[in-house]
């Protein structure tokens, strides 16, 4: 898969990636939809880094997503918060982890070990409180569905319009080519 901590495609060679299986998986759904009358709701499990795919993964066809590690990173989660040098992490690891395995959720027989790991046991850069961060997480989702002229998923999905960009192409999506200031300048001379 594409999540974070997910080494599937590492260990066995397998997998999608996170925007192809979606829209294919979609497109299945809608299909079976269509003749059955049965709306079977699709979740986006992986490739979550930036608020904004969120909504990228939504006007492919999800209804909804999955945010590990989005969530691991605050208070609410119940990992340890530890201090790495001068910053703080919290600890994460994946569901095909040993960790996972050792945590005995699983009664899958044998000796309790993998032969292999699908999942990595690692840390995320701890952000504090999860209130503080979902608000401007769920103000940039809501206003960039509106900068494709919805106000529903549903609506986004049926409005957005996908394209292919290329690394230069996000390059200049953001600040380039100047220096940023870091605090205000009040110099008004």
């Amino acid at each position: 898969g594409g999540g974070s901590i997910c080494i599937t495609r590492e260990q066995k060679g397998i997998g999608r990636g996170q925007a192809t299986a979606v829209i294919e998986v979609a497109k299945a759904r809608d299909e079976y939809y269509h003749r059955t009358g049965i709306y079977i709701p699709i979740c986006s499990d992986g490739g979550i880094v930036h608020d904004y795919h969120i909504v990228l993964a939504l006007a492919m066809g999800a209804d909804f997503v999955m945010l590990g590690r989005y969530f691991a990173r605050f208070d609410e989660s119940p990992a340890r918060k530890i201090r790495q040098g001068m910053n703080y992490v919290k600890e994460y690891w994946g569901e095909g982890s040993n960790r996972a395995r050792n945590w005995a959720r699983y009664d899958l027989g044998g000796d309790g070990k993998l032969t292999f790991e699908e999942g990595v046991d690692s840390y995320v850069p701890y952000a504090g409180k999860l209130k503080d961060n979902l608000d401007a997480t769920l103000a940039k989702v809501k206003s960039t569905i509106c900068n494709c002229g919805a106000l529903t998923i549903s609506e986004l999905q049926q409005k957005a319009r996908l394209t292919l960009v290329s690394p230069l192409t996000l390059r200049e999506g953001g600040a380039h080519d100047v220096v940023l200031r870091k605090e205000p300048d009040h110099d008004f001379s």
